[in-house]
């Protein structure tokens, strides 16, 4: 109980004191996540409304197999990854495994079928009430969705927090692809796994304690937009 209350109080001094080490893992983290986040809503959320507004034969297959993805294991998405990035792989020329940018690939993966359930589930109920209206404007496709992509902008937003939420908190996917480097491709979830095998608990907490403020932030800025949606319908 001691060593545990000593490691607690370790872990909330290298938070109040900005620990080096820990504020590196920490920025790191944060320009992964928020690239991959990034890629992935500008593939995600068009395709969101393209698949709310378009009628086509398979759209209800794609749909299908989008949902499916959500629940796509993210280890097994590292070693797609890694076996495409490795030496022996179709893109092991550009030599990215084990650096940041595949720990990005690896992430737009797992979040860019969340985010587009969540924008098509969105754009779907707006498509309803738009859709008569630019029918009768003469709307092109391509001006179909931008308008429901503008006025859904708030159901969007939830969208990405929800990409934010998984991405950050990813761990086997990330490690497999990324390696853990020191200095290089550790991150929160990496380092917590690496410093708890360790047995160094101080920083081992003290990164927790920075990814639960960081989902915390998530989850009251997700409230906050479904509360300022609902407001705005009303």
């Amino acid at each position: 109980m001691d060593d545990l209350t000593a490691g607690l109080l370790r872990a909330v001094q290298l938070v109040l004191t900005l620990d080096p080490e820990l504020i590196e893992i920490t920025l790191r983290s944060l320009q992964v996540t928020l690239t991959a986040l990034a890629i992935g809503c500008v593939i995600a959320m068009p395709l969101g409304a393209w698949l709310a507004v378009r009628r086509f034969r398979a759209r209800r297959l794609v749909i299908a197999v989008m949902n499916a993805l959500i629940g796509l294991p993210p280890v097994v998405v590292g070693l797609v990854v890694y076996l495409m990035l490795s030496r022996s792989g179709p893109f092991g020329v550009l030599d990215l495994l084990f650096t940041p940018t595949a720990m990005i690939i690896a992430q737009v993966v797992i979040i860019t079928p969340l985010v587009a359930s969540i924008a098509h589930q969105a754009m779907r109920d707006l498509w309803v009430d738009y859709h008569d209206l630019l029918i009768s404007l003469n709307a092109t496709r391509a001006q179909r969705v931008g308008a429901i992509l503008r006025d859904g902008r708030r159901a969007l937003l939830t969208a990405a927090l929800a990409g934010f939420g998984r991405a950050i908190g990813e761990v086997g996917a990330i490690m497999i692809v990324g390696g853990n480097i020191d200095g290089m491709t550790r991150v929160l979830t990496t380092a917590i796994a690496l410093e708890t095998g360790r047995g160094d608990f101080a920083l081992a907490l003290a990164l927790g304690i920075v990814l639960i403020v960081l989902s915390l932030a998530v989850s009251g800025l997700s409230h906050w937009a479904l509360r300022t949606e609902a407001r705005g319908r009303w």
